[in-house]
C-alpha cells in the first residue's frame, strides 16, 4: 500500500520561502497525480497545486505567483516552494495523492477526493 512521507522547515520568518518534500513509498508514481494542500488555523482545506509524473502542473489561481511545484521521479518525490510567505501562510501542509487532475475550481477540495495523505507539516510564518 501506498505511504506518503513529507518533511521540510516548520518555523519561517516572512519573506522567507517555504520548502516541502514528499516522498512516495509501496506504489507506483506514475498514473497519477501529487498535490499540496494545506488548512490554515480554524479554516477548511484549500488546494495549492499538483504535479504528475511528467512535470505537467496545475496551481491555484491564488498562489500562482508564489508556488513551484517539482517532481524527481529517480527518488519518487515531489515538492513545493512558495515565496514570499507571510503570517497568512501559516497552516499544516499536507501532500496527497489522487488518480486523476482535479482542475482548481471553488477554492476547497474535498478530503474523499484523495486516497492518500502525506502525516501533515505545521509551518508557522512568524518574525
Amino acid at each position: 500500500q501506498v505511504q506518503l512521507q513529507q518533511w521540510g522547515a516548520g518555523l519561517l520568518k516572512p519573506s522567507e520561502t517555504l520548502s516541502l518534500t514528499c516522498a512516495v513509498y509501496g506504489g507506483s508514481f506514475s498514473g497519477y497525480y501529487w498535490s499540496w494542500i494545506r488548512q490554515p488555523p480554524g479554516k477548511g482545506l484549500e488546494w495549492i497545486g499538483e504535479i504528475d509524473h511528467g512535470g505537467s502542473t496545475s496551481y491555484s489561481p491564488s498562489l500562482k505567483s508564489r508556488v513551484t511545484i517539482s517532481v524527481d521521479t529517480s527518488k519518487n518525490q515531489f515538492s513545493l516552494k512558495l515565496s514570499s510567505v507571510t503570517a497568512a501562510d501559516t497552516a499544516i501542509y499536507y501532500c496527497a495523492r489522487h488518480s486523476y487532475l482535479y482542475y482548481y475550481a471553488s477554492g476547497s477540495y474535498g478530503d474523499n477526493w484523495f486516497d492518500s495523505w502525506g502525516q501533515g507539516t505545521l509551518v508557522t510564518v512568524s518574525s
